[in-house]
């Protein structure tokens, strides 16, 4: 990956964390950078970056830019040709990279272990890609994806109290009592 490239897509991420739900345009960043960090990188430095126009950063540009978006100054570099970050070899297709960012992303969400389960889950099934394209189908119908969530989670609740000594049932039981 390109630095033009790299720098394009931290504008994406911070504009999003920031919540702004696009990437911060080339002034903003460098407005940002002047109010926060009391330091100056003009729009038309960022630009040159961006275009490739200006392939190398200066050292100082670097630490800033590397303190405004907070990533590693090291990571504000082109990448060496053929690098990946992927722990993969060339031989494995689209499937099997999809499924490998779903375990990486698993593992980085392993605090929140409802979201780390459904990716693993994800990942498992034999073909996650069209698990994704449905999730997407479901998510771009109006209501659907809340429907069936209600009725998943209502169908799991009736599975669980079916079962004999669940903590479900045995709750059920001792409210019903009382």
């Amino acid at each position: 990956m390109k630095l033009g490239e790299k720098l394009r897509y931290l504008r994406l991420v911070e504009g999003t964390l920031r919540g702004l739900n696009r990437a911060m345009t080339q002034a903003e960043v460098s407005r940002l950078i002047r109010s926060e960090l009391h330091e100056s990188l003009s729009q038309a430095y960022v630009s040159q970056i961006e275009s490739g126009r200006r392939p190398h950063l200066t050292n100082t540009s670097r630490l800033l830019l590397a303190r405004f978006f907070k990533v590693h100054p090291g990571y504000l570099v082109d990448d060496p040709e053929g690098f990946h970050t992927e722990l993969t070899s060339h031989v494995r297709g689209r499937e099997g990279k999809l499924d490998l960012w779903l375990v990486e992303g698993a593992e980085r969400f392993r605090s929140d272990a409802e979201l780390s389960h459904a990716l693993q889950t994800v990942a498992l099934y034999p073909d996650s890609r069209q698990v994704l394209l449905l999730l997407a189908e479901i998510l771009q119908t109006p209501d659907l994806a809340e429907r069936l969530l209600h009725v998943f989670r209502r169908s799991h609740l009736t599975t669980e109290a079916a079962r004999p000594h669940t903590p479900v049932r045995a709750r059920r039981r001792a409210r019903r009592s009382s």
